[in-house]
């Protein structure tokens, strides 16, 4: 069995509020977790307008699996215009 994590750090220049922010944070994360078998959370900068940090679990039984899983969950998150990916930190348990 193979955990990968990847964390995210993301800018959403035009979220002007927290609600503005939470609603794209969440079209984001309900996408993932319907297309993708992955666990996601936001984990930091909840209080913060337009900065967020986004952790991504995936578990299966091959490191090779995981990676592609992760990778293409990375793809979809750099699919939407309105948030930028910044730094990107994979680990592996």
């Amino acid at each position: 069995m193979i955990v990968g994590v990847a964390e995210c750090e993301c800018m959403i220049y035009d979220a002007h509020s927290l609600k503005e922010k939470r609603a794209v944070l969440q079209r984001i994360i309900t996408r993932l977790k319907q297309r993708f078998n992955v666990s996601v959370a936001e984990v930091d900068f909840q209080d913060v307008w337009q900065r967020t940090k986004i952790a991504i679990a995936v578990v299966t039984s091959t490191r090779t699996a995981t990676e592609q899983e992760l990778q293409k969950a990375l793809k979809l998150i750099d699919s939407f215009p309105e948030i930028e990916r910044t730094i990107t930190e994979i680990d592996w348990l």
